[in-house]
Formats: C-alpha cells, sequence, structure tokens
C-alpha cells in the first residue's frame, strides 16, 4: 500500500505545538490594510489556535 501523504498546502499554514495544539495564521493582514488601524494590524500579527471543532480535521491534513 502506498504511503499516506499530508496535505501540502495545509502543512505549510498550520503548526503544531509541543503539547499537540495547532497554531494558525490570522487573516485580513495581506492587503488594505490603509483602512484598519494599528491596534487591528498589530492583533492580526499573533498567532491563534485551530478551534477544537477544526483540530481534528486539520491535524489529518497535516500529519502522514
Amino acid at each position: 500500500m502506498p504511503k499516506m501523504k499530508s496535505n501540502r498546502g495545509a502543512a505549510k499554514r498550520f503548526r503544531v505545538t509541543a503539547s499537540g495544539k495547532i497554531k494558525r495564521h490570522s487573516a485580513y493582514h495581506s492587503h488594505i490594510l490603509t483602512k484598519k488601524s494599528a491596534k487591528r494590524k498589530r492583533n492580526l500579527r499573533q498567532e491563534s489556535q485551530v478551534s477544537q471543532a477544526d483540530t481534528p480535521k486539520v491535524r489529518k491534513m497535516i500529519l502522514k
């Protein structure tokens, strides 16, 4: 049977922490930044965690 392949697009977007949680980057920080406040842009730089509902789906995509 062939090897299981990870979803390469997902593997580049998500990281697994040492405790097993999955980190992601915030959306809405790539363009049209002039109308967004400095506080909003600063907060969008922070990484956040994938929601509990989506974690099993993401884990299946990124782990071989």
